[in-house]
């Protein structure tokens, strides 16, 4: 049985994503990750064991549970798997209706739709508050929702690309700092941050090579990158976002508040230009140029 993918099934998926983004009546993988990792916590913490362990327990068990779902199906639902576990166009659209909102001038629906794909507070944000939260999240998810998956695909098909999407989704479920998680959440997180070392580096590069395109700048996001994504307090998430902030001449990090407190993260580029809804629609085309890049990479290795 082949456990990778052939370079059609991957067109294929790409163009169902980019048609009609995450397929919200059908059954979605990631809902079904989520479910596990409910049902594993719960059991988990009721054996009494350390919570470090059994934060491993239920990594291992939703990894394995997750891979093996999948593997057992290949080849038959090849396109199924690699369009599902894709979200460029479903972040596309979700960053796209709260930028909508702002045109509009309705601040409160912004904030409220924004709320959906960030994790900071929102209700308080003024309008460039939410112009950089969301260019942060789009540049953060160029690596965790496209560039990620297509590189685990890449690499071993797309049993690898469910251990990853499982991983991360562990990780953004159970991967906080808080009380009851900073113990219990302490593999996954870890684990999200191995996973993600090349990939979020590679994102950095594609968003290099997107921004030769004219209106971009290449040098200065390469330039922003090696300078400011190190002192990120993440090891990965602020390689792809210095890479846009270079790339569009804006200055992102700084102040936000989560669940109540303050948390203030170090700046990532220069505010040569102020931050606008034109900034956001430049950063889209990076998205879709770095993930086209990133899929052909990826077709040609499959090949």
């Amino acid at each position: 049985m082949p456990v990778t993918a052939a370079p059609w099934e991957l067109l294929a998926a790409v163009a169902l994503d980019l048609a009609f983004g995450d397929p919200r009546s059908l059954p979605h993988p990631i809902r079904g990750i989520g479910w596990l990792i409910h049902r594993g916590e719960r059991f988990w913490r009721w054996t009494r064991f350390p919570l470090r362990l059994a934060g491993a327990m239920t990594w291992i068990c939703v990894a394995a549970v997750v891979t093996c779902g999948v593997w057992v199906t290949l080849p038959w639902l090849n396109v199924y798997w690699i369009w599902t576990f894709l979200a460029l166009r479903g972040l596309d659209m979700e960053a796209m209706n709260v930028v909508r909102a702002l045109d509009a001038g309705d601040l409160d629906d912004a904030r409220g739709k924004l709320a959906m794909i960030v994790g900071r507070d929102t209700a308080n944000l003024d309008e460039p508050g939410i112009l950089r939260a969301v260019i942060e999240t789009v540049s953060e998810n160029t690596s965790d929702g496209v560039i990620a998956p297509l590189f685990y695909l890449m690499i071993g098909g797309p049993a690898a690309m469910a251990l990853y999407k499982a991983a991360n989704t562990m990780d953004s479920m159970v991967g906080y700092r808080n009380e009851r998680y900073c113990e219990f959440g302490w593999f996954a997180a870890r684990m999200d941050d191995v996973l993600n070392l090349v990939p979020a580096r590679l994102t950095a590069v594609l968003v290099w090579m997107s921004a030769l395109l004219p209106g971009f700048d290449a040098r200065g996001s390469a330039r922003i990158t090696l300078r400011d994504a190190s002192s990120h307090p993440s090891p990965n998430a602020g390689y792809p976002e210095a890479a846009y902030a270079g790339a569009l001449g804006i200055r992102l990090g700084g102040m936000s508040t989560y669940a109540g407190m303050a948390s203030h993260k170090p700046y990532l580029g220069d505010p040569a230009c102020v931050l606008s809804a034109a900034k956001f629609r430049e950063a889209r085309k990076l998205l879709y140029v770095a993930s086209l890049l990133m899929t052909g990479m990826v077709m040609a290795a499959l090949a």
